[in-house]
């Protein structure tokens, strides 16, 4: 088999590839590019009706939308539902909110990040029957923003909306595929497609042949990198570890990726 300047081997081993060069980092458990949780990576609602009213020429009467029905509840400390996350996620995503957001591709509609059940205050968690909320949360690539939408399952109301600037939660499984994606696309991405080729002999199209798992990448005091990822904190950065589906490691750490600005960098 021949090599590009790296090596591409089986099992836990990390590869020193063309793509980069071989650091000590200790691979996690589970480097398998699926988010836990059954709401990462999930996108947003349906889109709203502004192409209708610029073909009328005319402003449409305005639609009030109900709230979704209740489904399957849980109680007191209870994990939510499948229904219940649903009608948080349905709840949160308002269509001023959508229409005036991105997610990680440009389309409309903000990244959606996780949902989760809400904490409760010590006053609150002593009660018999304590309120049911869920924290929907966001990233939002048109202000790179993280964004956490507070719901009351039980009234049906957004009670809180918080934004962040500078706040990078870990990425979900759709952004690091995107990631792979733009890496795949750029220059900077040639020794990982021959790599590829050189492990599989076949040639990478498309980040559906690769297990990737992406982590954030932020610019402090020991880790200022190169001018060009000066933003990186700001801007949603990220590096992968990248597996052929099923088969060997390849060594994409010194890449890094910015999700805001749909750019590829490497380090050293």
């Amino acid at each position: 088999m021949h090599r590009h300047l790296g090596k591409v081997v089986a099992g836990a081993a990390i590869a020193v590839t063309a793509t980069a060069v071989m650091v000590g980092v200790t691979l996690p458990s589970d480097a398998s590019g699926q988010e836990k949780g059954a709401a990462a990576g999930r996108e947003g609602g349906p889109q709203g009706s502004t192409a209708e009213q610029s073909q009328s020429g005319r402003p449409q009467p305005a639609v009030v939308e109900s709230a979704p029905a209740q489904g399957k509840k849980g109680t007191g400390r209870d994990p939510l539902t499948g229904d219940e996350m649903k009608r948080a996620e349905q709840l949160a995503l308002t269509r001023g909110f959508r229409d005036s957001s991105e997610n990680v591709t440009g389309g409309k509609g903000p990244q959606q990040l996780a949902t989760d059940l809400a904490e409760l205050s010590p006053e609150e968690a002593a009660e018999a029957a304590p309120p049911r909320r869920a924290e929907v949360s966001y990233y939002d690539y048109k202000g790179d923003s993280y964004v956490t939408k507070t719901v009351d399952l039980d009234s049906g109301k957004v009670v809180e909306t918080d934004t962040q600037h500078g706040v990078q939660p870990p990425p979900t499984r759709d952004e690091a595929r995107e990631a792979a994606r733009l890496l795949i696309a750029d220059k900077l991405g040639d020794g990982l497609e021959r790599d590829y080729k050189d492990a599989t002999g076949r040639a990478l199209t498309g980040p559906d042949q690769l297990t990737v798992t992406g982590f954030v990448y932020r610019v402090d005091e020991e880790n200022a990198g190169p001018a060009a990822l000066a933003d990186c904190g700001t801007h949603r950065c990220i590096r992968l570890f990248t597996k052929v589906v099923n088969g060997q490691w390849i060594d994409t750490r010194q890449m890094v990726i910015d999700l805001s600005a749909r750019s590829v960098h490497r380090l050293g």
